[in-house]
């Protein structure tokens, strides 16, 4: 069996505020070399749970391990500037603190979009702003690229051509990838493992594992099921007596 190099690791971890238990009971790892995606329904818990990967939000309970000097590479979900604020994209990229102009062309060049240093961010389309965010996580040489939605706002093309250049970057740097996703049939067969979660994991595994699990059918529906055929899914848990989640950790690969 392949072993895998930890880049960071959840323990039971828990979330709540007040009554309401954001996040129950997480077991996860997080690999070097393997793009994880996180799926599930909105108000899941799935940015509240990358809150947690980037040291953001303390757990309730439960511990968080982080492999020493970890760097991270954020890219949000969103990002709001005011128009009337100029802003080029090298004066954006900057906000990484980095000032180094040649390191800047090469995390453009790296994400195809080097003739992109001096226009301005206002002018981008969606899938050059996409790209100038993902230069701007990689100018901090990241061991893992952590992704909130990366082709949101971007055509189909588009995304196939973003989570294609995720692959490669992933490929070229040898570094773990955490992606959310709410595009099940695109990021499907763009990740090496899947995470389908609300508030609890309900099930994880390879792609191919993914989309015949009752609990993905609860999820998404039985027309996303249907549409997702040719996937497995394997459920890692099961539950007690008293209706608790109990884990049966499955383990994973990666190619």
């Amino acid at each position: 069996m392949k072993s895998h190099h930890d880049l960071v690791r959840l323990e039971q971890v828990n979330l709540h505020f007040g009554r309401n238990h954001v996040l129950q009971n997480i077991d996860m790892a997080l690999h070097k070399g393997c793009i994880t995606t996180i799926i599930g329904p909105n108000g899941a818990g799935k940015t509240t749970l990358v809150k947690v990967v980037l040291g953001l939000t303390k757990p309730s309970t439960g511990n968080v391990w982080c492999e020493d000097g970890l760097r991270i590479g954020y890219m949000p979900q969103k990002l709001h500037i005011d128009r009337t604020f100029p802003l080029t994209v090298q004066r954006f990229l900057q906000t990484a603190q980095c000032k180094d102009k040649s390191l800047m062309l090469e995390a453009l060049s790296d994400v195809g979009a080097e003739t992109l240093l001096k226009e301005s961010i206002h002018g981008l389309s969606g899938g050059e702003m996409q790209r100038v965010l993902l230069a701007r996580a990689l100018l901090r040489n990241p061991n893992l690229l952590v992704l909130d939605e990366p082709v949101q706002g971007v055509d189909i093309n588009g995304q196939l051509e973003l989570y294609a250049l995720i692959a490669r970057i992933r490929d070229q740097r040898n570094c773990g990838v955490l992606m959310i996703s709410h595009d099940l049939h695109l990021v499907m067969s763009s990740t090496d493992h899947v995470i389908c979660m609300n508030h609890h994991i309900c099930c994880s595994g390879h792609p191919e594992q993914v989309s015949n699990d009752p609990s993905f059918v609860d999820l998404f529906g039985q027309r996303g099921a249907e549409q997702l055929a040719l996937y497995n899914h394997h459920h890692n848990h099961r539950h007690n007596t008293h209706g608790d989640v109990v884990h049966e950790h499955c383990e994973h690969d990666h190619g």
